[in-house]
């Protein structure tokens, strides 16, 4: 499975998550097999244009991403990953990556709904701004 986390800089496993995957630093991109991690790489975020929600949907589509632990995104960025077969997972608060990625790995981050989503941030962007 290849998972991807929203990162703050540098990214890695002892980065720390960041609030909002569209507008995250990077990602942390971890391959993994019956639970153990097999590597690990970083891929730099894209900048998405105020409601373009799909781009970051279709660039973590397209670098080959089932999974996404995350902690913030509006309904329509959760649909769109539903869409193409990307499993979101609610990061439960962890801080560091590591730790998200423990809970994934573990059984313990369930899968993200609407309860997780958020408002946005205040644009009308559908629910894809930061906060």
């Amino acid at each position: 499975m290849r998972i991807a986390i929203p990162s703050e800089q540098p990214g890695g496993l002892d980065a720390a998550l960041s609030a909002h995957f569209g507008h995250c630093a990077c990602f942390t991109i971890v391959d993994a097999d019956d639970g153990e991690v097999k590597s690990v790489s970083i891929l730099p975020n894209m900048p998405h244009a105020q409601g373009g929600c799909m781009a970051p949907v279709m660039y973590l589509k397209d670098h080959m991403v089932d999974r996404l632990v995350a902690g913030g995104m509006g309904m329509r960025p959760l649909q769109g990953f539903q869409q193409v077969g990307i499993q979101v997972h609610y990061h439960e608060g962890a801080a560091l990556v590591s730790e998200a990625l423990g809970l994934l790995l573990a059984g313990q981050a369930r899968i993200f709904g609407p309860a997780q989503t958020c408002g946005g941030g205040g644009g009308d962007d559908g629910g894809c701004g930061s906060h």
